[in-house]
């Protein structure tokens, strides 16, 4: 079967509809079964538990090994100890190097555990929820694990659907459902489903649910959430299903006391898990970057230990030609092999250049952070009770580096609460003066204004209670008693709230028939009669009703965008002219505006608009068209009323935080499931978007890239020399100056993505095309350049908004933005569509928002509110990625220093690949004699304070541009640790020489107790020099390092010692000997101060020349300051074409056509008397019952 209306899966065959379920039926589909891996075969029909944790007891040990060793350093580590296991080549034992390995392997492993445990307890909790599933002849409690397809559910009020199921019949009238989508595309608005008529009027009870045996055929399980194709064969005959006869999974029922479904998809197979996506190994770029330094420093290696092996076996096979009376001790070993040994050995000897203790040190500062993030007290919510959480602890210093974020709007940006704040009626404003909230209307009422209450209960102006009316009236709202209250069920938020405020301003809608609209003005009940209800629609941006009240009149009421209203009204300059003004007024304060309008409409002139309306809602084609036309001929000549304010209330700090993120040098990009005018007005009201921004729609962003990217083959290839040379460029409308916002919808970039058609082209594409052996397709390459424009285009705005897209697009945003730009990118959502996003971007962001915990269970970093994600980035990050830079520079900087003295003692050791240092300084160098200060520094050092850093966003920036740490400053720490070793090994040579002094100190032990100290004191001094935040813990840091090395010293060095094992201790008295002797002091001070001298005169070059010192930034931002910013006030008419609207409307059309036939409307008996706001309404009239549409929907 085909669906007209939904063009994008025309690509799909008859071969993809192999999908079928058969209702209480388990037998059948177990029966079946698909390939897995390779042979490896399992269900083709998944059950309905989910599994999002990575392990479990059996796979943990391995699975975490096995991604543990993708580091390079590990790789490293593990064949070094493999080496260690010779003994002919060993210096030391193997297990001195095997506990370290273990230790770190250890931290990671329980690491990665406590979050996976984390998250096992968050799928038992989802698969332990309860339902009701039909079992033999009545429904039983279950739980949502035990669902599979096939089985009929029965879901009540407020609960979650458990699976996608294919909707049979509800307690509503025709068996309506109402849902509300919320974890799946971001909207609060109530949606409706119908069942088919056949199920609705033969499943009617348990008993005709167990003999139903009907079998849908539909597609195969995928990822397009608002596309269902099925055909139900049932008692011999077909029967077409589409989108709007399926609950998805995650969706709410709501205002619906009980429906029953047939699950289609389970689990993995339903379509709200398809675009989860998949848990992620994330690494930050500095871990990469590791990655990479530690394959060049293997390299470097290598190609040293292969050329001192070289001079080895030179060397020995001199010595044999010298020294042949010594023969009977190397007869047995030739030349080569002894060069052979010596290329091992002098491997073991330099691996000490790639420490270990960095790398445990490395987890511990990122652990240390992660607890700073936790504690913070100012990322903390008083009102959620809900602290900053770092669920992630190896991302921190990515933090300071993002350069996008991708944000969601519903419950990210907004708190999801509509409040009516203003109005103007007939050219006066209400709601300026307001003192505060009524302390007697509803907590999500945030409008009230005492002259406009007076002027209502007064009822003396004519245009007023109009207004109030159309409130009342113009509506497709459904209302219900609970506990003596009124409840309305809105089809969108912003009718709830206009609604809400006509009821407590006197105006209470009460009921609604199928042609009649009760309400109370002011205690007196009267009941309109409808003649028509003109539904809204995107493109219309308008609804009308047609009413005739009680005393005969009939009148037209319309509400909708100022654009479309404006220019329908009979010409009244005055007030017309005070409403505009209003409306800009409201604009500049970012509110949601609605222009209200009516009019008397003639009895002769309605028969005959009422006989074209008949005809045009019976036309078999161009239905809608028709209808909108005969919409146009009643809607004009409006007497304008006033505007509506709404307010789509922000989080706490949202338009700050985003002028931070943008100061800092961050594109901002919003990605939403509402409709696009929703969507620009919280952008304007976040001030992501500004009144002197150019906004390209699609029709403009389809202009620039169409002629570039959809011509001919020919131009294709012109397209990507030009691209590949650099000349092309995106923007080839010079007529557009300025700051640029884009603003594009999901069906939009479908077309730019080539979804499916890429992904079938990824999985054949064979070997051959990696290997240039074969042509890649030319079509497939058209598509990477046009996600590449378009990357291109949008990263030449200033902002971006994209709407109506999928939780799946939201991923697929942010992964051609990291694909084409290379981008470090952040994610930061609350619901449930916000998961595959989270799990895609470099650092995922959840907020415990209104839309539940899905969000945070699959984040990296979790906060209460949006607004603490300037200090999550601009204090925790930037300083994260400065210390771990600061660290990374100086502790190879240290190694260096410490250990390329072995390379220029092998050349006064003919290459033999003796170490000149002690065994226990080599094990300890890096341990505890110079780990501590840099812990510290890795742990508390700040360039400048939290406040500043908050106040001079623009130094995020340095983390953007990767300066602290690169393949540049690891040259630049090599080159320094080099010439340190080099200072310290020879102006020690040069002031000891070979010979003996007054204590023996020129003696081999003693020449390397010097070199030690000398590389300890000058490496100390170097962290002084670098350290620009000192506190207790710097100091004692320092002092205990020094102290452990003249400790350890004394005790590996000690006769005792010697005695217990001269093999492991043969260093007896070699510091007391060297240490003690005034010459050796005087040399040690040299090499310090020959060191500190160079160090410094090098900072000072450095700090003339350099432009990126922080003082001149901080300096420049300052000048800034001072300088008035310039107000950009718009004086251009809104009645224009330049003006912008602040229309937005979250409601959708097909709720009037519902009302209009009855289709959801109960039957009810009479209620009792309502007390609302002091008004007293009396039993409403009893509701027609409704009659079956024959027509299915």
């Amino acid at each position: 079967m085909s669906n007209p209306e939904s063009s994008k899966d025309d690509f799909e065959t008859q071969q993809d509809f192999t999908w079928e379920v058969k209702a209480n039926d388990r037998a059948f589909h177990d029966q079946f079964m698909k390939r897995h891996f390779y042979c490896l075969k399992r269900k083709k029909y998944a059950g309905n538990a989910i599994k999002t944790a990575k392990y479990n007891v059996i796979t943990f040990l391995p699975r975490n090994l096995f991604e543990q060793f993708h580091r390079m350093a590990n790789l490293y580590f593990l064949s070094i100890i493999l080496l260690q296991t010779v003994p002919q080549i060993s210096t030391l034992p193997w297990f001195a190097l095997l506990f370290p390995l273990g230790l770190l392997l250890g931290i990671r492993g329980v690491r990665d555990l406590i979050d996976d445990i984390g998250r096992h307890r968050s799928d038992w909790e989802i698969n332990s929820r309860p339902c009701d599933i039909l079992i033999g002849k009545s429904f039983c409690p279950r739980k949502w694990s035990d669902i599979h397809v096939g089985d009929i559910v029965r879901l009540q009020k407020d609960s979650v659907v458990p699976a996608d199921l294919l909707l049979l019949s509800s307690s509503e009238p025709n068996s309506l459902c109402y849902i509300e989508t919320m974890d799946i595309d971001g909207e609060t608005n109530l949606k409706y489903r119908q069942a088919l008529l056949v199920t609705h009027e033969q499943l009617s009870c348990e008993e005709d649910m167990a003999d139903f045996d009907g079998i849908v055929t539909c597609e195969e399980p995928n990822s397009r959430m608002h596309s269902f194709i099925g055909i139900l064969e049932w008692q011999g005959e077909q029967y077409s299903l589409d989108s709007e006869k399926v609950l998805l999974r995650g969706c709410r029922i709501r205002n619906t006391e009980i429906c029953y479904g047939l699950v289609i998809y389970a689990g993995f197979d339903s379509k709200i898990m398809k675009n989860c996506g998949k848990i992620k190994l994330k690494k930050t770029n500095l871990n990469r970057l590791m990655d990479r330094l530690v394959l060049l420093i293997v390299a470097a290696l290598l190609v040293i230990s292969f050329g001192l092996a070289i001079g080895s076996g030179v060397c020995a096979e001199k010595f044999r030609q010298e020294h042949g009376y010594l023969s009977v001790f190397y007869d047995s070993i030739s030349a080569v092999e002894y060069a052979f040994m010596a290329f091992f050995g002098f491997i073991i000897l330099l691996s000490l250049v790639i420490p270990m203790s960095m790398l445990i040190t490395f987890e511990f500062i990122y652990l240390v952070n992660s607890c700073f993030i936790n504690w913070d007290l100012e990322m903390y919510c008083v009102e959620k009770d809900t602290p900053a959480k770092a669920r992630s602890t190896s991302l921190n210093d990515q933090l300071g580096q993002i350069q996008y974020v991708f944000s969601d709007k519903t419950g990210t940006l907004t708190q999801n609460i509509m409040t009516f704040k203003k109005c103007c009626i007939n050219g006066k404003i209400y709601g300026s003066g307001s003192s505060g909230k009524d302390k007697t209307s509803p907590k999500t009422m945030g409008f009230y204004d005492r002259c406009l209450l007076d002027t209502v209960q007064q009822n003396t102006d004519p245009v007023v209670r109009e207004f109030m009316r159309l409130l009342a009236l113009c509506h497709t709202v459904m209302v219900e008693q609970k506990d003596g209250q009124l409840l309305y069920q809105a089809a969108s938020p912003d009718e709830e709230a206009l609604v809400s405020a006509a009821r407590d301003l006197g105006y209470i809608f009460l009921s609604r028939t199928q042609d009649t609209i009760t309400i109370q003005e002011l205690g007196i009940q009267r009941t309109y009669k409808v003649l028509a209800i003109l539904d809204f629609n995107s493109v219309r941006k308008r609804m009308s009703i047609l009413v005739q009240d009680p005393e005969g009149c009939l009148r037209l009421y319309t509400k909708g965008a100022d654009t479309v209203i404006l220019e329908r009204l009979r010409r009244d300059p005055v007030s017309e002219g005070y409403t505009v003004k209003a409306l800009d007024s409201f604009a500049q304060e970012t509110l949601r505006t609605l222009c209200l309008a009516t009019k008397t409409v003639n009895a002769q002139d309605f028969e005959t608009w009422s006989k074209k309306h008949h005809e045009a809602s019976v036309a078999l084609q161009g239905r809608a068209q028709k209808l909108d036309k005969v919409y146009e001929e009643i809607e004009h000549g409006l007497q304008l009323l006033g505007a509506t304010a709404i307010e789509d209330k922000l989080q706490d700090g949202v338009p700050e935080t985003i002028h931070l993120l943008k100061r800092g040098g961050m594109k901002v990009w919003v990605l939403t499931g509402d409709k696009q005018e929703t969507a620009v007005n919280i952008g304007f009201a976040c001030e992501l978007l500004s009144d002197d921004m150019t906004i390209l729609e699609e029709d403009v962003v389809r202009e620039i890239l169409e002629p570039s990217w959809y011509s001919s083959s020919s131009s294709l290839a012109n397209s990507k020399e030009s691209l590949c040379n650099g000349s092309f460029q995106p923007f080839q409308t010079s007529s557009i100056y300025g700051k640029k916002a884009l603003v594009v919808t999901g069906d939009f970039l479908d077309k730019i993505f080539h979804m499916e058609g890429e992904k079938r082209a990824k999985r054949k594409k064979c070997l051959l095309e990696y290997f240039g052996c074969r042509k890649a397709d030319p079509e497939k390459d058209q598509g990477h350049l046009v996600e590449q424009a378009f990357v291109e285009l949008a990263t030449e705005c200033q902002a971006v908004i994209c709407c109506r897209v999928t939780p799946k697009q939201k991923a697929l945003i942010v992964e051609m933005v990291k694909r084409h730009k290379n981008a470090i990118s952040l994610a930061i959502g609350d619901g449930a569509n916000d998961v595959n996003m989270i799990k895609t971007a470099d650092i995922g962001v959840g907020i415990s928002g209104q839309e539940g915990m899905q969000a945070v269970q699959c984040s990296d970093y979790a906060l209460a509110q949006f607004c603490y994600l300037q200090r999550l980035l601009f204090v925790h990050g930037r300083w994260s990625y400065i210390r771990i830079c600061k660290f990374l520079r100086y502790f190879f900087y240290k190694t260096f220093a410490g250990m390329m003295v072995q390379i220029w003692f092998a050349f006064y050791t003919g290459f033999t690949a003796q170490p000149l240092l002690e065994g226990w300084f080599l094990a300890l160098y890096n341990v505890f004699y110079t780990s501590y200060p840099v812990l510290c520094m890795g742990m508390f050092e700040q360039d400048v304070s939290a406040r500043k850093s908050l106040h001079f966003p623009e130094l995020y920036k340095v983390g953007q541009e990767n300066r602290l740490f690169n393949f540049r400053t690891f040259c630049v720490s090599f080159l320094h640790g080099s010439c340190v070793s080099l200072v310290n090994f020879y102006i020690t040579l040069w002031a000891m020489g070979d010979r003996a002094g007054v204590r023996v100190v020129g003696d081999y032990q003693s020449f390397g107790m010097i070199v030690a100290t000398s590389a300890i004191m000058t490496v100390t001094a170097e962290i002084m020099m670098e350290v620009k935040f000192w506190n207790i813990f710097s100091v004692l840091a320092i002092v205990v390092s020094l102290a452990f090395y003249c400790l350890f010293s004394y005790i590996t060095q000690s006769f005792d010692a010697y005695r217990t094992s001269y093999i492991a201790f043969p260093y007896p008295d070699a510091a007391k000997n060297a240490l003690t002797d005034p010459t050796s002091l005087l040399v040690i001070l040299l090499c310090v101060m020959v060191n500190v001298v160079a160090s410094l005169t090098v900072r000072f070059v450095d700090g003339c020349f350099s432009s990126t010192d922080m003082s001149d930034r901080i300096e420049t931002r300052g000048l800034h300051l001072k300088e008035k910013p310039v107000e950009l006030t718009s004086h251009v008419r809104r009645s224009t074409f330049h003006r912008r609207s602040s229309y937005a409307f979250s409601h959708e059309g097909g709720y009037a056509d519902l009302i209009s036939r009855g289709a959801s409307l109960r039957t009810k008996g009479s209620r009792g008397p309502i007390h609302d706001k002091g008004f007293c309404s009396p039993p409403s009239l009893p509701e027609e019952s409704p009659v079956p549409s024959k027509a299915s929907r």
